[in-house]
């Protein structure tokens, strides 16, 4: 396998004191490079006749590789390690996220219209008209990012505990790309029925729910659920952001390659919450040539160990992905790493689309296969034509929230997907530029634009 490029998800910060004499940094630096480290900032920090000290920001790609690092600068004479920190830990440490007043409180008269006995008078307004909650509280701009810890990334299932680092970086990009408030809700239980209860109990402070890493096949119950009864629009982003931004990038592939979606036939690898999303998605804007597999190979017809969600997507054909995609035109990887080998993907048909989007590990590495694919996209930010969720859910729940939409739909979906793709000019459409970049601040603008006119359009609009 080809060894794993460096990256911020990796990357530690060394601090070193140095002789105050010419080419002792460079000694640092060329120590670095040795073992594959790839420099980022260096910053100094003191400098004195005799010594200086600067820190050395070093991406790696594993702990393994930063230890590594660590040790060729600490082989070096004369060099002196003060100290080791691994950057992203830091960047974690305390949280993410934080709660801030919209207004300061400077006096008597200030505390006395937020909090007490100003606040009652708001109370009373809404108890008499429900629908001000709207207009006077959070609740306008507020979405719950709510998980039970089942399938956090493709780590597993860790616990509402060890989910909490996610949720609270959900609730980051809600603010950073759409301004919206959200606010990770983690439970301590993954029962059903107790999810809906709790969902339901919270819902009075939300204008909607975020359902994120919760497993397959409960995920589908619990979404189908809380859609049904509450009247604020529900998510659950493993499912259908994934498919919003996977459709965007397919869209815009196959424009490079002049397929046309319906002539297509496409394999999906991984058919949990989102692989069965993305085929329901791709079937909804066109495809009619859909193959899934799981570990036990193709969801065929034969077999008897399907839930109703594979059952969806069963086939005539049977056998293993290899030979799914012997002649497919189409990948779309969520499932493991290494999956996927240069033979098997030579054997697919003329002008390959490749989308292997395991994290952080792909079904196979870009560079394996960069002369035999036509287009090539993971979901890693290290490489391009990164298929990101965050592309889609902050505008979906932009547009949502701004028109106060009842639930969101698969119009919704497919609207949002069309205005992604739209941000590429068909000028600027290339192999490696089928999706425009995560910093791109068209993007939010556009996808809730979108949303909000399907509600419209769909009658579910309340404002």
């Amino acid at each position: 396998m080809v060894a794993l490029t460096p990256n911020p998800s990796y990357s530690v910060t060394i601090r070193v004191q140095l002789p105050n004499r010419a080419g002792m940094l460079a000694s640092v630096t060329g120590a670095i490079a040795s073992v594959g480290g790839n420099l980022d900032q260096i910053n100094l920090i003191e400098r004195t006749h005799q010594i200086t000290i600067r820190e050395i920001s070093v991406d790696a790609s594993s702990t393994e590789h930063a230890e590594k690092i660590v040790q060729a600068v600490k082989s070096l004479p004369d060099i002196t390690i003060l100290e080791v920190f691994d950057r992203t830990f830091n960047l974690h440490r305390g949280g993410k996220i934080s709660i801030q007043g919209k207004m300061p409180l400077r006096s008597v008269s200030d505390l006395a219209m937020a909090y007490t006995p100003g606040v009652g008078r708001i109370c009373t307004a809404i108890a008499q008209d429900p629908e001000q909650v709207y207009s006077l509280t959070i609740k306008q701009n507020t979405v719950a990012v709510v998980t039970d810890g089942s399938a956090v990334l493709g780590l597993g299932n860790l616990g509402p505990a060890g989910a909490l680092p996610v949720m609270e970086g959900k609730a980051m990009l809600f603010k950073e790309f759409a301004g919206i408030d959200a606010f990770p809700i983690c439970l301590a239980t993954q029962d059903p029925d107790e999810i809906v209860r709790t969902v339901k109990n919270i819902a009075p402070v939300f204008g909607g729910i975020n359902l994120e890493d919760i497993a397959a096949p409960r995920c589908f119950e619990i979404e189908e659920r809380l859609r049904r009864e509450l009247d604020i629009p529900v998510f659950h982003d493993d499912q259908h952001g994934t498919a919003i931004v996977t459709l965007a990038a397919l869209i815009n592939a196959l424009k490079l390659i002049n397929k046309s979606m319906s002539k297509i036939r496409i394999v999906i690898n991984g058919a949990g919450a989102a692989g069965v999303a993305v085929a329901r998605l791709l079937r909804k804007a066109g495809a009619e040539n859909i193959w899934m597999c799981d570990t036990k190979g193709i969801l065929s017809l034969s077999r008897t160990d399907l839930t109703d969600q594979k059952r969806e997507f069963a086939v005539k054909a049977q056998g293993s992905l290899a030979g799914a995609l012997q002649g497919a035109d189409v990948f779309i990887g969520l499932s493991a790493p290494g999956v996927l080998t240069p033979e098997i993907v030579r054997s697919m048909a003329k002008d390959p689309i490749v989308f292997a989007m395991a994290n952080p590990i792909p079904e196979i590495q870009p560079e394996l296969v960069k002369d035999d694919v036509a287009v090539m996209a993971t979901g890693r930010s290290d490489y391009p034509n990164q298929i990101n969720n965050v592309l889609a859910f902050p505008g979906v729940f932009r547009g949502a929230l701004d028109c106060r939409a009842s639930a969101i739909t698969t119009t919704m979906y497919l609207e949002a997907a069309y205005a992604i793709a739209s941000l590429v000019n068909p000028s600027d459409l290339k192999p490696d530029f089928i999706i425009p970049s995560v910093f791109d601040k068209r993007v939010s603008i556009a996808v809730a634009a979108a949303v909000q006119q399907a509600a419209r359009t769909e009658g579910i609009a309340r404002s």
